[in-house]
């Protein structure tokens, strides 16, 4: 099997595994937060769940496309850039949410600031992917449940 089909499937596991359990051993750590997030599919419209690592922050969750060191911008996030709103899972908690790309000087310093601040791992998959990471904000519209 491929690295991409074995990623798929893996994918496929971790939201099943998210739904069923509401967000409850969704990282393995308690220190590492995981939210799935759902938006449609950039070609296709059809609704793609994954779960993604996530900062809480001011404005709502800050999320980033590492893709594992993939030398390209995971699905999951060019999907998100062109959504206006996207449905989120934290643990139990369901909302809508709008994502904000973060982008320039902003995202630069989000991304040293913030995220290595917070979870220092990331950058060796930063390292693998040689590509600037792709960042952005989840901000709640409603809510939620």
């Amino acid at each position: 099997m491929s690295g991409r089909r074995m990623t798929r499937a893996g994918n496929r596991i971790g939201t099943w595994m998210y739904r069923t359990l509401n967000g409850r051993l969704a990282s393995g750590s308690k220190d590492v937060h995981v939210l799935m997030i759902t938006t449609p599919g950039r070609r296709t419209g059809i609704p793609r769940s994954t779960c993604v690592r996530y900062l809480d922050v001011d404005d709502g969750y800050l999320v980033w496309g590492t893709g594992s060191g993939s030398p390209r911008d995971p699905d999951w996030f060019r999907n998100l850039r062109r959504s206006l709103v996207a449905d989120v899972q934290v643990g139990s908690r369901h909302l809508r949410a709008r994502p904000h790309e973060l982008t320039g000087s902003e995202r630069d310093k989000v991304w040293t600031e913030v995220i290595i601040a917070e979870a220092p791992g990331v950058v060796r998959f930063a390292r693998k992917a040689n590509r600037p990471i792709p960042v952005a904000i989840l901000e709640p519209v409603d809510g939620g449940e």
